[in-house]
């Protein structure tokens, strides 16, 4: 799979002059452009639309320069309509507009071109098993909060402890009340809100419970202004882990991406990703199980 993805890289590469068809890039990687972007910003660590302008502009950089072709020019050699948009664009990337960059010569900054490689060091194998599941309803109280890749996450762990009791209680009756949900008990819950997983993105985080389909449906206010999430039926590759919190869950969501994906003949898809951990204190050693929505597609284990 990496060959594949390496392939959609010099695809990209040559297109950097002109509108680049990420529904393409994705084909030629033999996955979604969903997954592709997923998967991109998992193993390079930043999302595909920032590595697309940073190259650009690496590549427009040289051009203005050179001094060679006109700023206007540039700018449209690189898919930009005018000047204005051109100069908000490289001053996002060399912290300087491309007029004074010319006339002083000034030191810019470079994204280098990436590539993926296998870098074998002993890992440790992954435990995981495939699982369909139908449709259900994940009822519970969400919070809009940063990525954050190491440590703590303030924000999330700020939403868990503002959880009133009553809350925790009524989930725990509906949990119960269900005919043994898997994965069962209170759970967390992440819904991201577009392909970036770079740190600071923002995701919806839940604390709640999986229920049965239309559970509570016929008394919303029953919930206790609780939220609801309905989600269908599907495919989940399961994953289990333990180490101390949270550094060894941060660690199994990276190997996740980084590691399985690239190796296994399945692809993310949206959808919630699923957490049950036992217990949740920071440095504790922790049980965790999480739950990736996944569809398989066919590969070939050499390409």
């Amino acid at each position: 799979m990496l060959e594949r993805l390496n392939r959609a890289l010099d695809h990209l590469e040559a297109c950097l002059d002109q509108e680049v068809d990420m529904a393409e890039v994705a084909r030629i990687a033999a996955v979604s452009e969903y997954h592709f972007r997923r998967l991109f910003s998992a193993l390079a660590g930043l999302p595909l639309p920032v590595y697309v302008r940073r190259r650009r502009m690496t590549l427009a950089g040289a051009e203005v320069l050179a001094g060679e072709l006109t700023l206007l020019d540039v700018a449209v050699r690189y898919g930009y309509g005018s000047a204005e948009a051109f100069g908000r664009a490289f001053r996002s990337v060399h912290g300087i507009g491309p007029g004074e960059a010319r006339r002083t010569g000034a030191v810019l900054t470079a994204q280098p071109r990436m590539s993926f490689r296998v870098v074998v060091e002993g890992s440790t194998s992954m435990r995981y098993r495939i699982v369909e599941k139908e449709p259900f309803r994940f009822v519970g109280r969400k919070a809009r909060v940063p990525l954050v890749h190491e440590g703590v996450n303030a924000a999330a762990a700020a939403h868990l402890e503002g959880l009133d009791e009553r809350a925790v209680v009524r989930m725990k009756e509906l949990s119960a009340r269900s005919d043994r949900p898997e994965p069962e008990g209170i759970l967390s819950a992440a819904v991201y809100l577009n392909d970036s997983r770079e740190e600071g993105a923002l995701a919806d985080y839940w604390i709640g419970v999986v229920t049965a389909p239309g559970t509570a449906a016929e008394d919303l206010d029953a919930l206790d202004a609780l939220d609801v999430l309905d989600v269908p039926a599907g495919t989940w590759a399961v994953f289990d882990g333990r180490g101390p919190h949270p550094g060894a869950l941060q660690e199994l969501w990276r190997d996740v991406f980084t590691q399985w994906f690239p190796s296994n003949p399945y692809t993310s898809r949206p959808g919630p990703e699923l957490l049950r951990t036992s217990p949740v204190e920071a440095d504790a050693e922790t049980d965790s199980q999480l739950w990736i929505p996944v569809e398989r597609v066919r590969w070939s284990a050499g390409a």
